[in-house]
């Protein structure tokens, strides 16, 4: 009789550590999002909770098919079939999309000069751009509105300079939601992008030189072919969380910005609509679904190109 074998403490943890990642997925993706998806199949109702149905344990199988019976997609059809929605989805991939191009346009010479400066100054450069991560984003975000209205200081440097005459209008208009969003995901784009920039072989740069290319074409031929992993990892990470952004867009863009995070904010807290909240929220993850597949292909096209020899 062959003895039972036990596994080993060291194996043990090595399962515990591989599996860590998927309780963690499961117990806070998978569960909220299977009770999110629940409610945006339900109907609105004047209760606690403001939804029906409610699944009832005790009834056994009938309780379940009761239950499923009532589900149905009611508030994803009025998402298809009302404007508002549409405009609001619509409005928030063309804020996070344009808010992307210009921050890559932005971070990436701005990493590129964090990765060429001497090496005794980039950790302070790199901790310049993490400070204003120090201050509560709220707070940053209602500074903005003190630079950004018409007596703030923005109008009031450029009338003492003399370029302009008047103060311009640019709080609660589209430039000012792009001027917040630019402002505070500068960081998400510029990180990724130097840790990628700061490990480039600089005899790639140097073979370039050397065949008559200049800075500027090393830069271009050179630098971002291959520093594009931290530049699609850093526009999805900038990209997914502007998709859903609430605060700037209500703080700096007015009452009549759509995007979806005020659409889903008024649903849960105005209207007290749950369900149809619930399907905004369903709706807001299946747009950000390609960027995240993106920022996933990108990871793993870095890291192949770091095992090359």
């Amino acid at each position: 009789m062959r003895p039972v074998s036990r596994l080993k403490p060291g194996r043990a943890f090595d399962r515990l550590v591989r599996l860590a990642p998927f309780l963690w997925l499961t117990a806070f993706f998978l569960v909220p999002f299977a009770i999110t998806l629940k409610i945006s199949l339900s109907e609105p109702a004047t209760a606690i909770p403001p939804y029906l149905p409610l699944l009832d344990w005790r009834a056994g199988l009938d309780g379940w098919s009761t239950f499923l019976e009532a589900l149905n997609f009611d508030n994803y059809a009025t998402l298809y079939a009302d404007p508002l929605y549409r405009d609001a989805a619509l409005g928030s991939v063309a804020y996070a999309a344009l808010a992307s191009l210009i921050l890559v346009a932005l971070g990436t010479p701005l990493a590129y000069a964090l990765a060429r400066a001497p090496s005794r100054w980039q950790p302070l450069l790199v901790a310049l751009v993490v400070v204003p991560f120090w201050t509560s984003f709220l707070i940053r975000i209602y500074a903005w509105i003190a630079i950004l209205k018409p007596e703030g200081l923005l109008n009031l440097g450029l009338l003492r300079l003399g370029l302009i005459s008047a103060p311009l209008t640019i709080l609660n208009t589209d430039a000012a939601i792009l001027i917040g969003l630019v402002y505070a995901y500068l960081p998400f784009m510029v990180l990724p992008l130097y840790a990628v920039m700061n490990r480039l072989d600089p005899t790639l740069r140097e073979a370039a030189a050397d065949l008559g290319a200049s800075p500027t074409r090393v830069f271009w031929s050179v630098t971002v072919p291959l520093s594009l992993p931290g530049i699609v990892a850093g526009a999805g990470l900038c990209f997914i969380p502007m998709v859903g952004e609430f605060v700037i867009p209500d703080l700096l863009g007015g009452s009549e910005t759509l995007m979806l995070g005020r659409v889903l904010w008024t649903e849960f807290f105005s209207n007290r609509d749950w369900p149809l909240a619930s399907a905004v929220a369903v709706l807001i993850l299946a747009i950000v679904v390609g960027p995240v597949v993106l920022f996933r292909d990108g990871l793993r096209t870095g890291d192949a190109e770091e095992r090359r020899p």
